[in-house]
């Protein structure tokens, strides 16, 4: 669970950081939401127009990824034309890379990358006010949850997994995880479950009762001698 939870903080930190350059942008330029695919950003500055990826960090993606933001690029100069010049930035709101020129595309990392949407060179320190005050309005909520829903999982393992005496069962457990055919679990007072077994158990009974009926020996009338 803290796996998938440390995967998700990181998309909302991350969707969060666009927003704020965007914002940022917006304030400085003018700049906007582009509508074009896989770009976040465009805006103009100095008589250029900019078309920007944004991404959280400097090692976002591997090489497929990157080939594909690159189509992006591509897509977007093609859709604006030739007559407008684009200058393609794969923009990351921290780190820092020492060789900005990517052929297609400029890579602006932290500092670089703050002072290009806003013009202030320090920019990247002025957001720390920001996040911080995001982190510390979300935290107290986001340990509340977490908390209900840590117990919620530990009960419902002791309860499908574990024995009487707290120990895992794991063989239902492996079942559970790699049986060919998945156990059923079965929610506790099911009325159509029990509905079903009564069924079973009478149908049973009656089977029964024929049985022994057809085994028992047939007594015959005699008639007595005279």
């Amino acid at each position: 669970m803290d796996a998938h939870l440390s995967s998700q903080e990181e998309t909302v930190f991350g969707d969060f950081l666009e927003l704020l350059a965007i914002f940022v942008c917006e304030q400085a330029y003018g700049g906007r939401k582009s509508s074009t695919e896989g770009i976040d950003l465009e805006f103009e500055r100095d008589g250029l127009r900019y078309i920007v990826s944004i991404k959280s960090g400097p090692n976002w993606g591997n090489s497929s990824q990157i080939k594909k933001m690159c189509d992006y690029f591509r897509q977007a100069r093609k859709i604006a034309g030739a007559r407008k010049q684009l200058i393609a930035v794969n923009g990351c709101c921290y780190g820092r890379d020492t060789k900005p020129e990517k052929g297609d595309y400029l890579k602006l990392c932290g500092q670089a990358f703050w002072e290009l949407i806003s013009g202030d060179e320090g920019m990247y320190q002025e957001i720390i006010e920001p996040l911080g005050h995001r982190a510390k309005e979300r935290n107290e909520a986001f340990a509340s949850e977490y908390a209900k829903v840590s117990n919620r999982f530990t009960a419902q393992f002791l309860k499908d997994f574990c024995r009487d005496d707290g120990a895992i069962d794991w063989n239902k457990l492996v079942a559970f995880n790699s049986a060919t055919a998945k156990p059923v679990k079965v929610p506790e007072g099911d009325p159509k479950v029990v509905q079903s077994k009564q069924r079973a158990g009478t149908g049973t009974t009656a089977k029964k009762s024929a049985s022994a009926a057809k085994k028992a020996p047939t007594k015959r009338a005699t008639k007595k001698t005279q």
